[in-house]
C-alpha cells in the first residue's frame, strides 16, 4: 500500500485528499503545515508527497526546496490555487518555479480526484522504474 504524506494548512483541502486517497487504498499521513510535514518525514518512510506551496510559517517555495532536499528520491507533488501566469497577466508562474526547486509535478487548486491519481500514479511508476544503468562490456 503505498504511502503518501500530504502537507497543507486548509483543513478542507486536507480532508478531501486524505478520503480520496484513503479510499482509494493509499496510506495517507496529514499534515497541516510544514513543520508537522517535515517531522512526518522524518519519522515515516513514504512514497509521494503533496505539498502545498504557500502555508504560515514556512511560506513561499521554502516548503518545496526543504522537503526536497530531505528525501530528494521521493516524488513531490506541489499544489496551489494561488495565482498563475498567463499572456494576459505579467505574474508568476509558481508551479514553474516549484519544478525548478524540486517538484516532480505541479497541480492547479481546484484539480479534479482524476487529476489527483493520475499524477499521484504517474509519481509512483516513475518511482519504480529501474534507473537507468550502464551496461558493463
Amino acid at each position: 500500500m503505498p504511502r503518501i504524506l500530504v502537507v497543507d494548512d486548509d483543513p478542507m483541502v486536507g480532508a478531501t485528499i486524505e478520503v480520496l486517497l484513503q479510499r482509494q487504498g493509499f496510506d495517507v499521513t496529514m499534515a497541516d503545515g510544514g513543520e508537522t510535514g517535515l517531522a512526518a518525514l522524518e519519522a515515516q518512510t513514504f512514497d509521494v508527497m503533496l505539498v502545498d506551496i504557500f502555508m504560515p510559517h514556512m511560506r513561499g517555495f521554502e516548503s518545496i526546496r526543504i522537503f526536497h532536499e530531505r528525501a530528494p528520491a521521493i516524488p513531490l507533488i506541489a499544489m496551489s490555487g494561488y495565482a498563475f501566469a498567463s499572456s494576459a497577466s505579467p505574474s508568476p508562474d509558481f508551479l514553474r518555479m516549484a519544478l525548478e526547486l524540486g517538484a516532480t509535478r505541479c497541480l492547479r487548486k481546484p484539480f479534479t480526484p482524476d487529476a489527483l491519481l493520475t499524477t499521484i500514479r504517474e509519481c509512483l511508476g516513475e518511482a519504480a522504474r529501474p534507473k537507468d544503468k550502464k551496461e558493463a562490456p
